[in-house]
């Protein structure tokens, strides 16, 4: 299974949001929604939508600190250093090659693309100043800004830019970095080994390159504006089919971005002090911490151990935080969606009426908006509410009907046994389901265990404290159901591209590819909106997930940090170089 950040329903909160996702665009970094991320890419976007189910109302702004003389001592006491929870990455933190979306998270700090994302998703400068793309659309040419340099003080060219492109098309690369995706004339004859070099990327000169397609894809720009790799760091014992010594420099990154890494402690924390070469000015605080322990985010909160975390926007979160006095409470509606992943390699679960009697006999209103008091809403296409692509029109809701689930497994041939459970040709509907040990999966198991028992489904929940130990199973195929989130989306092919890659072992469907291709195909957002619409009506009708919702969150953060903002698309990861402690 390819992992850009294996994500399970977990906790109310994670802190993972300091990260421009990007997936999609070859990046591999994430932001958790429930408690990690798997797969998922990026968006652009119109304004968000309106809050839905009964969300609070005051979570509509900021809500600023009311009395910062309640800030603990530790906090105080901290004049250079700001702390972030993070769930403990794997020390992968080479971009296009993380082993979970916490890796992403680490070097989200540690590396800029050529192109970001605005607050709308629209495409904006990064290390590169400029670019042109073709009339045909298929030749992007890149202008970098002057005096570009690593974080080892080493010069940033286009001859590095061109190594990056080049080692994602080698044939040992099996990462989740999407650029081979794009087709770039000679990619597959490098791939192949039949070329020493790739045919379509033209080194200008230093600070121009250009990189020519064989067909158009909308999301080229900001997948070969992706994070660019040091040529004489990471190149210098490449050889064509061998990408194993990548490995031994994960944990010791000469990146360009804001963060350079002083030390990673797996299991306590990720320290990184602040990078003299970012090419925008060193950051203003000199000191950045992920706290990786495990532990009581709400404690580490009260007693100043953390500066900012993130929390589902409930009232009775929202009315806790601001009791506190000391921080600042900010309302966020990420651009990610929930699901279940189903394990289509299960007999049972090949059944399209199966996979509709389990999303119908699944209670999701009450576990994903009720119990959280409206901080949430249910999904039904792998899409975020605020994405331009988003539309409900022709989509089935699967709101909970027990009797409609029965009447589906009855027609399928599942009969209910002596025991109340189904079966059929001698064996059980049983369903395995992995989680995460958290309050949020306890909310899940309850309500599923019982609705699953009403439709004759055996429920055998499995339930983990170690994160990476969950991942494993996942991997090992030793499941048949199992809670995720995406990363942060930033185009709408991001949401949809699990389904097409081969990364929902088990589901293959042409006319989702052939959909996914023509969308891909047009730069114009009215013609890829009506594809994306009937691509989005076909997997809810077919479920190779069980979509489940769009979380709600606020953060709350110490109230002496100056500077903070956030974006749907990019987290706080634009903002964070600038983050002062007043």
């Amino acid at each position: 299974m390819k992992k850009n950040g294996i994500t399970v329903l977990t906790a109310l909160i994670l802190i993972s949001s300091l990260v421009l996702s990007a997936c999609g665009n070859g990046n591999t970094n994430g932001a958790a929604q429930n408690g990690g991320e798997k797969t998922a890419p990026t968006e652009s976007n119109q304004p968000a939508v309106e809050n839905a189910g009964n969300a609070p109302a005051d979570a509509g702004g900021l809500i600023t600190a009311s009395d910062l003389s309640k800030l603990p001592n530790v906090a105080k006491e901290r004049t250079d250093t700001i702390i972030v929870g993070l769930t403990d990455p794997s020390g992968a933190f080479t971009p296009y090659f993380h082993q979970s979306g916490y890796d992403g998270n680490v070097s989200s700090l540690l590396y800029t693309p050529l192109v970001t994302v605005d607050d709308k998703g629209l495409p904006i400068a990064g290390l590169a100043e400029s670019w042109e793309i073709s009339e045909d659309q298929l030749t992007y040419t890149f202008h970098l800004r002057k005096d570009l340099k690593f974080s080892d003080g080493s010069p940033l060219t286009a001859d590095d830019v061109a190594f990056t492109w080049t080692l994602l098309h080698d044939k040992a690369y099996d990462g989740d970095g999407q650029l081979p995706t794009l087709q770039i004339e000679g990619g597959e004859a490098y791939k192949e080994g039949k070329a020493d070099s790739i045919s379509g990327i033209t080194v200008v000169d230093p600070l121009t390159i250009t990189a020519k397609l064989k067909k158009p894809n909308a999301t080229a720009l900001v997948i070969l504006g992706g994070d660019i790799l040091s040529k004489a760091y990471y190149g210098k014992d490449y050889k064509f089919g061998q990408l194993d010594y990548i490995k031994k420099l994960h944990e010791k990154p000469v990146g360009n971005g804001p963060y350079v890494l002083e030390k990673f402690i797996p299991g306590q924390e990720v320290r990184y002090v602040a990078n003299e070469n970012y090419y925008v000015g060193k950051p203003k605080t000199e000191h950045f911490i992920y706290k990786t322990s495990e532990g009581d985010v709400w404690q580490y909160l009260e007693t100043g151990e953390v500066d900012y975390a993130s929390f589902s926007a409930t009232t009775e979160n929202i009315d806790k935080l601001k009791s506190m006095g000391f921080v600042n409470i900010l309302p966020y509606t990420p651009s990610t969606y929930g699901y279940l992943q189903l394990n289509l390699e299960h007999d049972q679960l090949k059944e399209k009426e199966v996979r509709q009697a389990l999303t119908y006999g699944l209670d999701r209103q009450s576990i994903y908006v009720d119990a959280n008091q409206g901080a949430g809403q249910v999904a039904n296409v792998p899409s975020s509410p605020i994405s331009w692509a988003y539309t409900e029109e022709g989509i089935n809701a699967y709101e909970y009907d027990p009797k409609k689930a029965n009447q589906l497994l009855d027609e399928a041939g599942w009969a209910k046994g002596s025991d109340g459970i189904r079966e059929k040709d001698g064996k059980k509907l049983s369903i395995h389901f992995l989680g995460s040990k958290n309050a949020q999966t306890d909310i899940f198991i309850a309500v599923a265990k019982e609705n699953f028992d009403a439709i004759g489904v055996d429920f055998q929940p499995e339930i983990f404290a170690d994160f990476n130990a969950l991942v494993s199973k996942v991997e090992g195929g030793d499941y048949d159901i199992a809670s995720f989130s995406t990363p942060m989306l930033t185009d709408p092919s991001d949401g949809v591209l699990q389904f097409v890659d081969g990364e929902i072992k088990g589901y293959d469907n042409p006319k989702v590819k052939e959909l996914y291709e023509k969308a891909l195909s047009s730069s114009d957002i009215e013609q890829r909106k009506a594809v994306y619409k009937e691509l989005f009506q076909l997997l809810n009708d077919e479920l190779p997930v069980i979509f489940t919702s769009y979380k709600k969150t606020v953060y709350a953060y110490n109230g002496r940090i100056q500077n903070l903002s956030v974006s749907p698309f990019n987290g706080l990861s634009s903002s964070l170089p600038n983050w002062t402690l007043e």
